[in-house]
């Protein structure tokens, strides 16, 4: 792709997705990525492309962020998020949070600050200052109503070539409190550099921190494609005996995804074909995302 092109992906969570949720899913991050993708087209950053997008996914109660976020065993919602800029590598992340309308916004006001992550009541306060809406979400579930490890999370490349990557998760129903898995952790659940491109992934939290799989992911895209790289998913997964999924774009502007999960809800455009796509399991767009 030339440098003037832009190309975007999201997700809704590597999990299984019955039929009579199939179209709200793909709805979901069909709107969401048409939100970055306007942003991007008119000369917009990625970094915002991405912000905006995975804040349309967290106001969505489809998703388990934001609005969706799940309970945990002491039937609070305890919220993660993170972003990356590629061209700066800044980093903007928070963790258990409670009373952030929208985790994503609280991470990427954690760009311009020394720290790339804060936690609980520190990031809520941060949030507070920055003037972001600071009420907890509404229409929080409790377990078992949605079980799983899912996530939301965004890749863009804008116009000048820059790559950011963000994902929000709303926990796993019934998990310890405080528990913090690997969406705003840099290298696990996101990781962007304009050199070599970004990821965003879903599944379970603690094998992809384990694995340090986002940055398997990055590592893998210096040497081939983005779609190509993303199955470098299954190994390590394996391994474990975990699911995962995962979104990407290379330093070119090429779009990859894979997962091993039963579905995994995307959705993806680019200045070449800024019809946006959506699906819910990888079978739907292999014919688009080539793995050669």
């Amino acid at each position: 792709m030339d440098k003037g092109s832009w190309s975007i992906i999201v997700h809704g969570g590597a999990k299984a997705i019955s039929p009579s949720d199939a179209e709200a899913h793909r709805q979901g991050c069909a709107r969401a990525a048409e939100r970055g993708a306007e942003i991007l087209a008119r000369g917009g950053s990625a970094v915002d492309a991405a912000r905006r997008a995975v804040a349309m996914l967290e106001d969505d109660p489809t998703f388990n962020a934001g609005h969706g976020s799940v309970a945990n065993a002491a039937g609070d919602i305890e919220m993660d998020a993170g972003i990356m800029d590629g061209a700066t590598l800044a980093i903007g992340a928070v963790a258990a949070v409670v009373r952030i309308h929208n985790p994503i916004d609280a991470a990427a006001a954690m760009l311009g600050e020394p720290p790339i992550l804060l936690v609980g009541k520190g990031a809520e306060r941060f949030a507070y200052k920055k003037g972001l809406r600071c009420t907890p979400p509404t229409g929080a579930s409790t377990p078992p109503e949605k079980p799983g490890h899912d996530t939301v999370g965004c890749v863009a490349r804008d116009r000048a070539g820059h790559i950011a990557a963000a994902t929000s998760t709303g926990g796993i129903a019934g998990t310890l409190p405080g528990r913090v898995g690997d969406a705003p952790l840099p290298g696990c659940g996101f990781y962007a550099d304009d050199k070599v491109g970004g990821v965003s992934l879903s599944g379970d939290g603690e094998a992809i921190a384990r694995t340090l799989l986002g940055a398997r992911i990055v590592r893998a895209m210096e040497d081939r494609r983005a779609a190509l790289a993303a199955q470098d998913i299954h190994e390590p997964m394996q391994r474990l005996g975990a699911e995962a999924g995962v979104i990407a774009i290379d330093a070119a502007g090429r779009i990859g995804a894979a997962h091993n999960s039963e579905n995994f809800a995307v959705a993806f455009g680019s200045s070449e074909k800024p019809v946006i796509i959506s699906a819910i399991h990888q079978d739907e767009w292999k014919a688009v995302l080539p793995h050669d």
